[in-house]
């Protein structure tokens, strides 16, 4: 099982956000993430909490930020409710999406189980939910995803593969790279792996 820190940052000004201490495992159904969001001083923040299914839809997602709570699941797309701080102004959501997507690495990591994609294959389209910080709203974008490559390298634990996505926000051409390991984000533009206890957990 996982476990560690992540620091984020902004990733245009590099202003710091906070840092995200979780830890994740394969599981019976899945796959799930639980982390706790803290501010850059060192308060809790909020929370994240996503389980996927074997075929890596969100199964149920639930996120705490700001005081604001967002509920959530894959039913006919992508539904979700989003709570205010005194649960007067409950809203509801739908989007015909293939994930959410946000602050959390979670999410990076969530939408590659989704597309599980092969190298050289080309780019694949998706419609995600993001949910904008701070106060967790709602959010529509287009992104494509590409696997570049997928290379394995000798650690003290064994193999450890690396692959590299290429990411393009289709509304603004903004073009990034994004590392993963098995279920561990290891570089992506606001998010640094700064701790990890244990090795990342390989997906069959």
């Amino acid at each position: 099982m996982p476990r560690g820190r992540y620091s984020l940052h902004d990733p245009h000004d590099h202003t710091p956000l906070g840092e995200e201490h979780f830890h994740c495992a394969p599981g019976p159904s899945g796959w799930r993430y639980v982390a706790q969001t803290t501010t850059p001083s060192g308060e809790h923040a909020g929370s994240v909490d996503l389980t996927l299914d074997d075929l890596g839809r969100p199964l149920r997602l639930e996120l705490h930020a700001g005081g604001w709570q967002v509920r959530g699941a894959a039913l006919d797309g992508v539904t979700w409710v989003r709570t205010d701080p005194t649960g007067d102004h409950a809203t509801e959501g739908n989007v015909p999406a293939h994930a959410f997507t946000g602050t959390s690495p979670a999410f990076l990591v969530a939408l590659t189980r989704l597309l599980r994609l092969t190298p050289g294959t080309g780019a694949t389209r998706v419609r995600l939910v993001a949910l904008t910080d701070p106060v967790l709203a709602p959010l529509t974008v287009d992104q494509s995803w590409a696997l570049v490559t997928s290379e394995t390298h000798p650690t003290d634990n064994g193999p450890l593969t690396v692959d590299e996505y290429e990411v393009t926000t289709l509304d603004t051409g903004e073009r990034h790279t994004v590392h993963i390991a098995g279920d561990v984000v290891l570089a992506a533009p606001g998010i640094e792996l700064e701790d990890l206890q244990t090795p990342p957990s390989t997906f069959t």
